[in-house]
């Protein structure tokens, strides 16, 4: 082949390279918020895992970190749903102490079976979020008052309720669901069925997550919309495939394993139910419309006061459900039970990037900002820090969260 052949070949890989490698960083620019959490969680996690001399993924601490934080991972869904639509809700930790004290006077005072303190806990969760949803939606009154009247009313509830005593021990079912782990009492050996059992969960949750990517790719491709360069999309797969198995190993494979809780369970089937929700049905485009502008939204025939009703009934559900992990972690329903868990919620939403205005947000990102918190939290207590310190870090996290959202959003403003 002549030299003059190669020339144009070479200069067209060249702008071929070019343009791929522009592409590539124009997806990185406009989706910085979004991949860049996923790196901090990273970086927090290699950081304590040196700092810690290795203690912080083992086995027993990962399955620990998991159960300490699934509540306010469950509050976290719940809360980026109301900020995406323009609200608050500060009373998340008291309404979760409240139902975890009613669960308990169930069951110790009225002689309720477990399982029926656990439904007539959720249905006492959708009754808390329809009161406070009334008084947002239909009377107007800004969620913010509303919630923190429901913090004072229900942490006052909560000690009615208990009369300033706590109630303990709980049936070891009820337990299970804040504590347990799958089938222990079927496979107490060290090496058993359970972990199969596991590592068969965690294959399956890879096929899964892996299968919805390719079909949602090959779909936005057929139908010609925006979608993240082919080499993004690789590197996501193998990233995820990646923390998918090694979070598999840790569980049920590696010393000291006890196999999956019950609780990652719970969780994995409510980010896959609120995704779907969020992101492929019309009440979740509806939330992102309220939020990104609530005018615009109404003269479009969109009730944006139902949408805000339902929003409140859904958080006191999934703060119920959160109160009852609680309560079961811990075997006793105590007056002093949710404190700061809606401070906690808030900040995993946004330090996972929801927008302080609304309309933005997801739950994979709440998910991954409790987890950066969880971490933050485990590490720096593996490490021995005071609590002060710790309270001071989290707070400095969380600033400087919002404040790079803040510094994106103006730096795309000063681009357009």
């Amino acid at each position: 082949m002549s030299s003059s052949t190669k020339g144009p070949e070479l200069g067209q890989n060249s702008v071929v390279r070019g343009t791929l490698l522009r592409g590539s960083f124009s997806f990185l620019t406009s989706r910085l918020r979004q991949i860049g959490i996923f790196i901090a969680l990273l970086v927090i996690v290699l950081l304590f895992q040196v700092l810690t001399n290795g203690r912080l993924l083992t086995a027993g601490n990962v399955a620990n970190i998991i159960v300490q934080n699934s509540y306010i991972l469950i509050l976290a869904i719940g809360m980026v749903m109301i900020i995406i639509a323009g609200h608050i809700d500060l009373s998340v930790g008291s309404v979760a102490a409240f139902v975890g004290a009613m669960s308990g006077v169930m069951i110790a005072d009225w002689g309720l079976p477990w399982w029926v303190a656990l439904l007539g806990s959720l249905v006492i969760g959708a009754i808390v979020g329809a009161w406070q949803g009334f008084w947002v939606a239909f009377v107007g009154i800004p969620a913010f008052i509303v919630t923190l009247a429901g913090m004072l009313i229900f942490r006052g509830l909560t000690q009615i309720v208990l009369g300033n005593q706590q109630i303990t021990p709980f049936p070891a079912e009820y337990r299970q669901l804040g504590g347990g782990y799958l089938f222990p009492q079927l496979f107490p050996a060290a090496t058993s069925p359970a972990e199969w059992i596991t590592v068969g969960l965690g294959v399956l949750a890879l096929i899964f997550f892996v299968s919805q990517q390719v079909r949602e790719r090959v779909k936005r491709v057929r139908l010609d919309l925006e979608t993240e360069p082919l080499g993004w999309f690789v590197l996501k797969m193998a990233f995820t495939a990646i923390l998918i198995l090694g979070l598999t190993y840790l569980l049920g494979i590696a010393p000291g394993s006890r196999g999956t809780p019950v609780v990652l369970i719970v969780l994995a089937v409510l980010v896959i139910v609120y995704t779907a929700v969020m992101t492929r049905s019309v009440f979740g485009r509806h939330i992102y419309a309220v939020g990104g502008n609530r005018h615009a939204a109404d003269l479009s025939g969109i009730k944006s006061r139902k949408i805000d009703f339902y929003l409140f009934v859904n958080m006191g559900v999934l703060a119920a459900l959160a109160g009852l992990v609680f309560t079961g972690r811990l075997n006793s329903a105590g007056p002093g039970a949710g404190t700061l868990f809606e401070l906690d919620a808030i900040a995993a939403a946004f330090i996972g990037g929801a927008a302080v205005q609304g309309g933005v947000g997801t739950v994979v990102g709440a998910i991954t900002g409790g987890l950066i918190m969880g971490v933050l939290n485990n590490g720096m207590s593996l490490l021995g820090v005071e609590t002060d310190y710790q309270q001071f870090i989290k707070g400095m996290v969380l600033l400087l969260a919002v404040a790079f959202d803040v510094f994106n959003k103006r730096r795309a403003g000063a681009r357009t």
